[in-house]
């Protein structure tokens, strides 16, 4: 055991010991405690570092009256700095005498001990305090036990390993258990966890993401591990808000994130705790300020690179991306990279080696599959689908897509019908079965921010379109960008847009294909004005409505586009 400790620790692995123990009598028992890095004794209440001496206690010190009541009793007990520790036949006496002084105190058992100590002190608090001290995170952190007092340990770390010789009860709450019959299997387990450098996959899922709820109302989650994670979906279909809605929740679960945001979409985030938002307005970090950014593991990152162009945020991303891997490598935050707009910046990214595929953990954002390298898609332990029509994208996905073969052809039919609030689990992933799991997608806590420059010249698919005038004696013009559409609108007569104004065609063109539900919410009120009293304004205040929203005040250049006649949508 000390050797595999201290080869962990040559491999810059803390390790600490965790024990019910007062800290006096582990020494006698343990010798010089020099061999670990942090000692959190009296089962959670002090926590002292070897290297230095430095002691500090957590907790409310056992009061004397306790004490002198007890031997009075002819208790035989050990006290510490906060705890009393008796055998456990006597714990039914000393919780008379808890509650006869009214103490607020509670028990404690291990195996034949019991431990009196102050509520809400347990082997988790002190650990979490250590980790606190050492600005190391949780979310890093394998626990090994063998007893009760182990159970809130287990829950707070990561990982939970219980040993198979010790509680019954501990095996079946841990997240594994390590086979073996003595100490000498926990060191083989610490040696291959420090081998590795990465925290063991549980065999049971303990932490997950709420993401949704399929049709009939359950819940849809993914399992917290370090899985690569690929969301996919054409223009305006939602695959950023879901990005987003999976960063909430592992910023909630105590991860560290860095969000490469090539368009500001996620600019939002930083109203979440620990959550800083770089770049914008200003130029975005240069590599040594971001892993100053990131040297805490509380702390995650979004690099806002909308201002700059699109030869720069590729450049910017080369340089980053291999930055993040050895970041990574050396300290295990940050947790997970996002990546959106893949397309544009990944589709040489393996060859190049911007990617560290072998420590997993990142999540890409791309409405354009069939640009990604095999090797990245296939690297992709979840795929997630929201609204995708393009059945060359499609085809992409059924071919690199091993799990969906299975699938028949007319399964894929669903993607191009979901709804906004909609998304498919490929069966790639273990939560989807398999089958396409369709489900909803949840509400988010922070709004999600679009960039507005960005959804005016993207265009969407033909058809997508707005198309004016597909009566006989015209010939139809389509809109497919925004600023395409307002200058065709700008060419409507009155008497041309009733129809589009009673059937409330612009406001659902504005909510189904760009999912700007606020602005078409207001649209819609001058298509109601309009149905009710022929209100004369209604076209120009939809087009001020959408130049106002999408900064197109004063632009006019579109004399090229042909003028639409009349007829519907």
């Amino acid at each position: 055991m000390l050797s595999a400790i201290a080869a962990a620790r040559r491999r810059d692995v803390i390790v600490m010991i965790v024990t019910g123990r007062i800290l006096d009598d582990l020494r006698r028992a343990a010798g010089g405690l020099r061999f670990v890095d942090v000692v959190v004794a009296e089962n959670g209440a002090v926590v002292h570092f070897p290297g230095t001496g430095h002691t500090t206690v957590l907790a409310p010190r056992i009061p004397q009256a306790l004490l002198t009541r007890l031997e009075d009793l002819h208790v035989r007990f050990r006290a510490g700095e906060c705890l009393v520790d008796a055998d456990a036949s006597s714990a039914h006496r000393i919780l008379d005498l808890i509650r006869e002084l009214e103490l607020p105190i509670v028990l404690s058992f291990n195996r034949s001990r019991v431990m009196a100590l102050a509520q809400g002190v347990s082997k988790a608090t002190g650990l979490a305090a250590a980790l606190n001290m050492l600005r190391a995170s949780p979310r890093n952190t394998v626990a090994v036990g063998d007893a009760e007092n182990d159970h809130e340990m287990l829950r707070f770390a990561e990982v939970g390993a219980a040993v198979a010789w010790g509680s019954r009860s501990l095996q079946a709450a841990a997240d594994l258990v390590i086979a073996g019959h003595d100490a000498a299997a926990v060191g083989d387990f610490i040696r291959s966890v420090a081998t590795s450098g990465r925290v063991p996959v549980p065999v049971r899922a303990r932490r997950r993401l709420l993401i949704g709820h399929t049709e009939d109302g359950r819940e849809f989650s993914l399992a917290v591990r370090g899985r690569n994670v690929l969301i996919i979906g054409e223009t305006n279909s939602g695959k950023s808000w879901l990005a987003g809605l999976l960063c909430e929740r592992l910023i909630l679960h105590g991860y560290s994130l860095c969000v490469i945001d090539p368009e500001g979409d996620y600019r939002t985030l930083g109203a979440m705790p620990g959550v800083t938002v770089l770049g914008g307005e200003d130029p975005p970090p240069p590599p040594r300020a971001l892993q100053h950014a990131l040297r805490y593991p509380d702390r995650s990152v979004v690099l806002d690179l909308s201002s700059l162009t699109h030869d720069e945020k590729r450049e910017y991303i080369g340089s980053v991306l291999p930055v993040l891997n050895v970041i990574r490598r050396r300290t295990g935050t940050p947790h997970r990279i996002v990546v959106d707009e893949g397309h544009y910046f990944l589709d040489d990214a393996v060859a190049r080696g911007l990617l560290d595929l072998d420590f997993n953990g990142y999540t890409i954002v791309t409405y354009w599959p069939s640009r990604l390298s095999a090797d990245l898609i296939a690297a992709a332990e979840v795929i997630l689908v929201t609204r995708e029509s393009d059945p060359t994208e499609i085809e992409s996905l059924r071919t690199h897509c091993p799990a969906c073969r299975h699938l028949s052809p007319s399964a894929w039919d669903i993607l191009p019908h979901l709804r906004l609030d909609q998304a498919v689990a490929l069966p790639v992933t273990d939560e989807a079965g398999h089958d396409l799991r369709t489900f909803i997608i949840g509400e988010r806590l922070t709004p999600h921010v679009r960039h507005r420059q960005k959804y005016v010249d993207v265009p969407v698919s033909d058809s997508r379109a707005f198309v004016f005038g597909s009566g006989r004696s015209t010939v139809p013009a389509r809109a497919h960008t925004l600023r395409e559409f307002v200058a065709l609108l700008d060419r409507l007569e009155t008497t041309q847009g009733a129809g589009y104004l009673r059937r409330g065609d612009f406001s659902r063109w504005i909510g189904d294909v760009f999912g700007d539900h606020a602005l078409a919410r207001e649209l819609a009120g001058y298509e109601r004005r309009y149905a009710a009293q022929a209100y004369p304004d209604a076209l120009r205040q939809i087009g001020d409505a959408i130049r106002v929203r999408y900064d197109l005040t004063g632009e006019s250049d579109m004399d090229t586009i042909q003028a639409p006649g009349p007829g519907g949508a």
